[in-house]
This record gives structure tokens, sequence and C-alpha cells, in this order.
């Protein structure tokens, strides 16, 4: 993973990651370890991204996508083999510059290896709290639904997520191939999170438009949209999304692997946030687009100003609790130094 082009230091800017997913987050190292040991013969998109166009636009794009993904997931056979990936993501994040993580999961796909919905989540935020401590990172589970299943399944999830509502699980969202699925469906599940005190934070505005941000902001309340990007295409929600605060998760290497934009100069992030969105930079599946947090900062060509703003975004935009912001944003206040 590259970390040029840099203004200042980026792993010594304070800030948060808001938009990474478990599986996504694997080390290379580690998917090439973990294959060995299992005797799996990994498909070359995984080690070789120059070998796959992840064109996520055309008829069957995302099923690239997802075929890889899938090959990545399965070698995580168990509690050990999670709770290692856990680990390593939490101990990069922390090499970043990452004071706090939300870190995403369906927990439905993990959950057949791991003993159930309940047990899934309690492995994964045991394992978060265990690493957060040993790293020095802030660490919050965002429970998601999956757009392409059932809305029922996703209010399952609704449910077991606010179980544990200020005992890890911070936010709800809902990903996986945006095409599909019919957004207003997933309201009720959103609505549970909602009053249970978890953040709403759905994906909307990727293989979609404007529409579907409008969607994910009027009838599923999201405060954050993940990606969001393509609500500039309607001025009225981009104004509606700043006057409530609305922030979009930008992950720009992931945007145009997935051919959302041609290149990283077309992300918008800069024309949201002279709008008045919070914009808030992630990586998104490092392991699939081979660009870490470090570099999707890298890529903007933002000025000090303008990194320390996106942080900031980061920050005030997360679930950390009151003294950890607080602790970040004085940090922030001093960087470069």
């Amino acid at each position: 993973m590259r970390h040029d082009g840099r203004v200042g230091d980026l792993r010594t800017l304070p800030k948060a990651h808001l938009h990474l997913h478990l599986t996504g987050g694997m080390r290379p190292a580690t998917l090439v370890d973990l294959a060995t040991e299992q005797g799996r013969t990994l498909p070359a998109g995984l080690l070789d991204p120059t070998s796959v166009d992840l064109d996520a636009t055309g008829l069957r794009g995302w099923l690239r996508f997802q075929r890889l993904y899938d090959a990545a997931r399965a070698l995580l056979v168990g509690e050990a083999e999670v709770r290692r990936l856990v680990t390593e993501i939490v101990e990069d994040q922390a090499a970043a510059g990452v004071g706090w993580l939300e870190l995403q999961v369906d927990p439905s796909t993990y959950a057949p290896r791991l003993g159930g919905l309940q047990r899934t989540v309690e492995v994964l935020l045991d394992a978060l709290t265990v690493a957060g401590a040993a790293y020095g990172v802030g660490t919050g589970l965002v429970v998601a639904g999956n757009r392409t299943r059932n809305p029922a399944d996703a209010e399952t999830l609704a449910r077991v997520a606010k179980r544990f509502v200020g005992h890890g699980v911070v936010g709800f969202g809902l990903s996986n191939d945006e095409t599909r699925g019919d957004t207003r469906e997933f309201e009720k599940a959103f609505r549970m999170a909602r009053e249970a005190g978890l953040l709403a934070v759905p994906h909307a505005g990727e293989l979609r438009g404007a529409g579907n941000v409008r969607l994910a902001v009027e009838r599923l309340g999201a405060q954050r949209v993940g990606h969001g990007v393509r609500a500039v295409e309607d001025p009225d929600l981009v104004e509606v999304m700043a006057s409530l605060g609305v922030a979009c998760e930008v992950n720009p290497v992931s945007n145009v692997a997935l051919h959302v934009h041609a290149s990283v100069q077309d992300s918008p992030w800069r024309e949201l946030r002279a709008a008045g969105v919070p914009v808030v930079i992630g990586a998104d599946d490092p392991l699939l687009f081979w660009a870490d947090l470090l570099d999707n900062y890298a890529v903007l060509g933002a000025s000090d100003s303008e990194l320390v703003d996106l942080a900031r975004c980061s920050i005030q935009a997360s679930a950390a609790p009151a003294e950890t912001k607080a602790a970040l944003l004085a940090a922030l206040d001093t960087w470069p130094g």
C-alpha cells in the first residue's frame, strides 16, 4: 500500500475511521497465511488488483467484487481467525493515527461459524475491546443489514444490535449491492435501531443516484451515509443534508475501483464540504482496493487546512464518547505541530 503525494504527516493526523468493513480490513499477508494454512487457492483478483476489473456499474459488475469478498471471508473459519483479524485491524488503525474506529459487519454471514448472531456480536465486541485497549484506539461496532435479503432479516439484526447498545454497538447500517432491494422496505429496521439510540448509517448514493440518498435520509433517518457522493446530483438534497448535518462517508479509491468515478479527481468531496455537508474519509475494503485509510487521504491532494477539516468531520460525526472526541479534537488543534 502507498502513502505518497503527502502534505505533512498523515500518520500523526488525529482522526476517526468510520467506514471499514470487517473482512475488507484484512491484511494481504494474513489472507495468504490463512489460505496456505487451509490449503485454499485464492482468486487472482485478491493477489493482484490489476488482474480484475471491479466495475460495479454494469449488469453483473457487483458479482465480481462480491465473489472476491466471499473468497476472503471464507477464510474466517472460526473464532480464532476472526479475533486475529480484528486485532490486526485495530493495530493497523493505531499505526495510521486513528483514535476512534467504527467497524462495520453483517453478523449473519459469520454466525454459522461463530455460534449464532448474538455470539458473533459478542466475539467481535470482545475482540475490539481487547485490541482497542492494547493499541490505544477507541472502538465501536456497526451492525449492518443486507439490502439483497429480506427486510425482515434486517429487523432481526436490529433487535440483536439493540441488546448491545451501551456495550459497544454504536450504529446500524445497510450494505451490499445498492442496485438491488428497495431502501424504503428497511424503514422499520432503522426505526427500531434509532429508537434504541443507534446511529443510522446506511450505504447509498454509490451505484444509485441522489434519489437513493434522499430515501436514506428521509425514510431511514440516516445521520451518515456510506458513500453518498451522488447526492451532488441534487442540489436541494445537498442543502437538506447540510442543514441536518448528515455526513457523507467518502471512499475515493473504492469509488474509482468500482467505476463510480473515473478518477479520484472526480470525487465531489470539496463540493460537498463547500455546501456544508460533513465529509468523512474512509477506506471501505482495503484488501480489495489495495488502499488503506492513509492512501485515501493522500490521493485527495488536500491542503493541511483541508485535512484538518476532514479529520474534524470524522471525529464529530462519530459515535465516540464525548471525552474521546474532546481529546482527539484537542490533539487536532495542534497538528501538524
